[in-house]
């Protein structure tokens, strides 16, 4: 077994601009005031401590917090977040099988690969019938929740839909829907939850309206956005939030803001990974998020909300060659190989470098088996419900 140690003295050799440029959160300006903040109250350890038990902080505070980061808080952090996952999962990590359906989108977000302007992304749509055979090879594999991800691509109506879903729950009953189709109207989302869809991810990108006007066209709505998080738990989904870290424009404010909006929200799930930038958006010259600082964030996402389920994502492996491994020990307990027809999935590109593109699903299993083994982990072969849920709960929100 690797010691868990070892795994956050290594750093990216995958880019050189992982720790370096992308330190631009920090500005000397915007570090030295909150620096100077920070030397008036508690000291990090003690808010580290004070998150740990409270599982929250005010927004000043986790202002300060980001700002004190060191190697000492980082570890710290990693190893209460560690302490917490142990507590309420063990050592199980739970896989979720990704089937990226559509690479179609309607809208312009100035980050993502899929973007509708971008002209060089490879269009595709996956058809009833091949969403099922990932389905079932994914099942036969051990997979016990299938996430349907795509743009927003009008072509999928509520009806086409409706009925993917319901054939999933149909030939699959021990099996959790994921949906992650972005913003839906309040109708739509409960036909799909009546159909069977049981969870629903929409990252909100940032929590800071300023900061989401930046990152998306006019015609998107930073209101419309929040508010449908809302409308999902009330209709019974388990829901997940998520947001980018190192997006271009992001301050400590912003960060702090994205915090006391998960700390608020108390979402079923949290994705977070660092920004990367796609070659054919208008982001393409922007660094990219920093490992350390993502990394800390998702063990203070462990702390504010120890039973949730946290995604070690892709992005983290596509930055780091041990990102996935480093993710679970700051304290994520998800990983999602991916189940898309492998023949698909180099035309699914939100970012650049992408990794895991070409492995058919069983090898990509195979390597994510391996790898949380090495850091004493193992697969989980269930459908992964979050700590404490009941799913006769969500059957009575129905």
């Amino acid at each position: 077994m690797i010691k868990e140690a070892s795994f956050f003295d290594q750093k990216s050799s995958l880019t050189d601009t992982s720790s370096l440029r992308a330190k631009r959160l920090f500005s000397l300006a915007d570090h030295q005031k909150h620096h100077k903040r920070n030397q008036g109250g508690r000291p990090i350890k003690e808010l580290i401590e004070k998150l740990e038990r409270n599982h929250g902080l005010s927004k000043e505070e986790y202002i300060r917090l980001l700002s004190g980061l060191d190697g000492e808080a980082r570890t710290l952090l990693a190893e209460k977040a560690t302490v917490l996952r142990k507590r309420h999962y063990g050592n199980d990590i739970y896989i979720r099988g990704l089937i990226e359906f559509t690479s179609f989108c309607k809208n312009d977000c100035l980050y993502c690969g899929l973007r509708a302007s971008n002209k060089n992304a490879q269009r595709y749509r996956l058809s009833k019938e091949e969403i099922l055979d990932c389905c079932q090879q994914g099942h036969e594999l051990g997979f016990r929740t299938f996430v349907l991800q795509g743009g927003e691509d009008p072509h999928y109506t509520d009806e086409i839909l409706v009925d993917i879903t319901k054939t999933i729950k149909k030939d699959f009953p021990d099996c959790a829907i994921t949906l992650s189709l972005g913003e839906r109207s309040r109708e739509s989302l409960a036909a799909l939850r009546e159909a069977g869809a049981d969870r629903y991810l929409l990252r909100h990108e940032t929590a800071n309206k300023k900061h989401y006007e930046l990152l998306h066209p006019k015609g998107m709505s930073f209101e419309k956005r929040m508010q449908q998080l809302w409308d999902m738990k009330e209709l019974g989904y388990q829901i997940g939030c998520g947001f980018m870290v190192g997006s271009p424009g992001q301050s400590t404010e912003c960060l702090a803001d994205d915090l006391v909006f998960v700390q608020r929200l108390k979402p079923h799930m949290v994705g977070i990974g660092p920004f990367i930038p796609h070659k054919d958006t208008p982001f393409r010259a922007e660094p990219q998020g920093d490992l350390d600082l993502t990394l800390a964030l998702l063990g203070i996402i462990r702390l504010i909300l120890p039973q949730a389920l946290i995604p070690s994502t892709t992005a983290l492996g596509t930055i780091d060659p041990w990102g996935r491994e480093k993710g679970v020990l700051a304290g994520a307990n998800v990983v999602m190989p991916n189940l898309s027809p492998v023949g698909v999935r180099k035309k699914y590109m939100l970012y650049d470098n992408k990794i895991c593109t070409g492995e058919e699903a069983a090898e990509c299993k195979h390597c994510l088996h391996g790898r949380m083994q090495r850091i004493g982990c193992g697969i989980a072969v269930s459908r992964g419900d979050p700590a404490g849920y009941r799913l006769e709960e969500a059957a009575l929100a129905d």
